[in-house]
């Protein structure tokens, strides 16, 4: 028995909620966790908003979906990309901020290994939590409505309460379907992977009262049309030069 691997093993999405206000003291502990997570060269470009304002929350739920769940939790947040302090120490010293795509690509990475910290944490209380992509619906609303200044770069939300329900955790691709040795495997391979995977993926959307269709199936649903295709326009109009 391992206790954080099993914790890790033990995820699943929660989207129903108790409520149930999270202290803040289990808010900064989180907070916490989440910064002791790897940085590149410790830039730390990342920042996390909580939205507490009903309305602001509602009006949020409305736009990820709607999904009544960003409103209900017992916190919501919003993870973000952030090089607004990198820009400004720029300025404080007479220098031009011109760090391109991988500036974009680093705090994305930096946002993104601080909110599994961050998750990790409020898991390890016993909180269920919830990523909330749909907050890419409308970038501009959110940008407006939490008045951003450029260089904060909204990635996705994040509910967090007591759960509500106790749903089994999905079932992943197997191991081999990921881990690979000195080479990739060849397009035979990896369809025959995704085969397998797929009789137990209909399996449990069987057991939760689902559509049971094929993992496969709904990736390649997914794949067949762009969406949120304002999303670079909106990363640039923040300063992203990507």
């Amino acid at each position: 028995m391992n206790p954080p691997i099993d914790l890790m093993l033990n995820h699943r999405s929660i989207r129903h909620f108790e409520d149930q206000p999270i202290p803040h003291e289990h808010i900064q502990r989180a907070v916490e966790a989440g910064q002791a997570a790897s940085t590149s060269s410790a830039v730390q470009a990342y920042s996390v908003m909580q939205i507490t304002n009903p309305d602001t929350r509602e009006r949020i739920a409305q736009l990820t979906g709607p999904q009544e769940k960003v409103a209900r939790s017992g916190a919501f947040f919003i993870v973000c990309g952030d090089v607004r302090r990198h820009r400004l120490l720029a300025e404080r010293i007479d220098k031009s901020y011109d760090a391109e795509t991988e500036a974009f690509l680093v705090a994305v990475i930096d946002a993104t290994l601080f909110a599994q910290n961050f998750t990790l944490a409020f898991e390890a209380m016993g909180y269920g939590i919830c990523y909330i992509g749909g907050v890419r619906n409308d970038l501009y609303a959110v940008d407006e409505l939490l008045d951003l200044p450029d260089g904060v770069y909204p990635l996705y939300g994040l509910c967090v309460g007591v759960p509500a329900e106790d749903p089994s955790p999905r079932p992943r691709l197997p191991v081999e379907a990921i881990l690979y040795t000195d080479a990739y495997p060849d397009d035979e391979e990896i369809l025959a992977q995704v085969d397998a995977y797929d009789a137990q993926y209909i399996e449990y959307l069987r057991e939760r009262g689902a559509d049971p269709v094929g993992w496969s199936e709904r990736v390649a649903a997914k794949a067949a049309a762009a969406v949120r295709s304002d999303v670079g326009d909106y990363y640039r109009s923040k300063g992203a030069e990507l």
